[in-house]
């Protein structure tokens, strides 16, 4: 049988554009894993790493213009956007060609031989080793930034793990591209091209995370999706590593001191944030939770006023479109649930952006009719939950499952002072399970005690907290974390910023081990350079 074609497709009117190749069989999975495999050695090298990061930016930063082309003609996402994103994803290669440089991510650690103490400790010295060779799962809204050049591939290239991408169908002629330029870069400095594999098709994902010789695999799409290859990871005979992003509602909380003093601006950065890229960012805010009272209505009329001014946009297939129209209108007729602008079709190709509201209380009892509103709904739409009182905010919290983001907009009053919260004012913590906690009581507030007790109670919920911002937008930055509870993320680290090279590395110790055997970066003499903690005192 041969073997599938695999088609460009145009968004805009979901015709086909041009075949770009074909679905990768059992052999041909098998043959780009055993070439990574065989690269590792030309890895091992942190110079060649940090030179193979930054030719690879230049190579993409040379072809701008064609990739964005082919890009846009995938994902209708526009060239501004994904201008930006090309310039993220370049940027984001060239931080880790510096983090590799810098050689800290190795955690160096001496501690000499002391018979002296009890029990007697001999001479350990540790560092961090690459696992071995990493798939990586494209995600469909990022065809850059988050696929075959992005976090993933960058991060685990500077570890020295070569990797082997399985590409999105949304944009398979984007990855192609992407990938002989990534390919191309490896050659240069003398990197064998097998050190970037690619494949396409369904089956060939399943078996580039079962092949034995693959080490780790890293994943951002949806959660049906990632648990079924986190599933099928755990499921090897020997299991293998498997960070996930699957899906995230993004709580926001609007105090009623906030929509007080900004309701206009705040009703306008929601609708901003929420429909950006189409609402197809994973960060976007899914859910608010905005006082009811005169405040709250002049917010919500601030969101009708500036979503109804948002275009109608194209989502990355009909497949997500068909999902999303279908989504929104489930929800729509839930009891109590009203739609001030209405989301769903827009054109035979196109979505309309739009809110929902309900009453909070109906997603604070727990009684299931509406639980539809706590998952993510793909694509331009968001819902406004009015609350009474903050026992309301606490108990919607309480009912949320992990999330990347969560976000705070307070009042000028509520947000900051040395003590933080006022005596006899309860401070909600996590339940130990990640899915939520008490909002407390709604004792006597006193400007920063509510802004420490809503900081508390989300902070169990979410990866990243913003205050009087919105989540929309990932820095790259060494601080940076993306990442969140299950099912936000099937592990704790982040797939954005230095620690993301964390994932594909593993420790190893060696005791008493003779000097000449040593690893160049744990001999005495430190002939590399590096950042240590010798004895418990770090040497820069």
């Amino acid at each position: 049988m041969a073997a599938a074609p695999v088609w460009s497709v145009d968004p805009r009117t979901g015709k086909q554009r041009e075949q770009v190749a074909v679905e990768a069989t059992s052999a041909e999975v098998d043959a780009a894993v055993r070439a990574a495999h065989d690269a590792r050695g030309a890895l091992a090298d942190r110079t060649v790493r940090a030179a193979l990061l930054r030719r690879a930016a230049d190579q993409l930063d040379g072809a701008g213009e064609r990739i964005v082309e082919a890009a846009d003609a995938e994902t209708a996402l526009g060239p501004a956007r994904l201008t930006g994103e090309l310039a993220r994803t370049t940027y984001q290669l060239r931080a880790f060609a510096d983090l590799v440089e810098e050689g800290a991510f190795l955690d160096v650690r001496i501690d000499h031989a002391d018979p002296a103490l009890t029990p007697p400790r001999p001479d350990l010295r540790r560092y961090k080793i690459p696992l071995g060779v990493v798939a990586v799962y494209a995600a469909s809204n990022f065809p850059l930034a988050f696929s075959v050049p992005g976090g993933d591939t960058a991060s685990a290239l500077a570890a020295g793990c070569p990797v082997v991408v399985k590409a999105h169908p949304d944009h398979p002629a984007t990855s192609e591209l992407v990938a002989a330029l990534l390919r191309r870069a490896a050659v240069e400095v003398g990197v064998p091209e097998g050190a970037i594999g690619l494949v396409h098709g369904f089956e060939a994902g399943i078996e580039l995370v079962r092949h034995p010789l693959v080490a780790a695999a890293g994943f951002t799409g949806s959660v049906r999706g990632g648990r079924a290859l986190y599933d099928a990871a755990a499921a090897r005979p020997h299991p293998i590593p498997f960070h996930g992003e699957l899906g995230s509602l993004n709580p926001v909380v609007v105090t009623e001191a906030a929509a007080e003093e900004r309701a206009e601006e705040i009703g306008a950065g929601l609708a901003g944030s929420m429909t950006l890229g189409t609402g197809q960012f994973c960060v976007k805010p899914g859910l608010v939770l905005a006082p009811r009272g005169p405040a709250g209505d002049r917010l919500e009329r601030a969101l009708a006023d500036a979503v109804s001014a948002t275009e109608a946009g194209v989502l990355l297939d009909h497949r997500m479109r068909d999902a999303f129209v279908d989504g929104v209108r489930e929800r729509a007729a839930l009891p109590g649930v009203e739609a001030p602008v209405t989301p769903g079709a827009g054109g035979e190709h196109t979505v309309g952006a739009g809110f929902l509201t309900v009453p909070a209380d109906r997603l604070a009892d727990g009684g299931g009719t509406h639980d539809l509103l706590l998952e993510e709904c793909f694509g331009p739409v968001t819902v406004l939950a009015r609350y009474t009182d903050e026992a309301e905010i606490g108990a919607v919290l309480a009912r949320l499952p992990g999330n990347l983001t969560a976000t705070l907009q307070l009042g000028a009053g509520e947000c900051g002072s040395e003590d933080g919260v006022p005596d006899g004012s309860p401070v909600p913590s996590g339940d130990g399970t990640g899915r939520g906690v008490s909002g407390g009581g709604t004792g006597s507030d006193g400007g920063t005690g509510r802004g420490a007790r809503l900081l508390a109670a989300v902070t169990p919920l979410a990866g990243r907290v913003v205050v009087n911002g919105w989540p929309t937008g990932v820095a790259v930055a060494p601080a940076q974390h993306h990442g969140g509870p299950y099912p936000a993320t099937t592990s704790t680290s982040t797939s954005v910023g230095g620690t993301a090279v964390e994932r594909w590395l593993r420790p190893v110790a060696y005791q008493d081990t003779p000097p000449a055997l040593l690893p160049p970066e744990l001999r005495e003499d430190n002939p590399l350079r590096l950042p240590r903690r010798v004895d418990g005192r770090y040497e820069g």
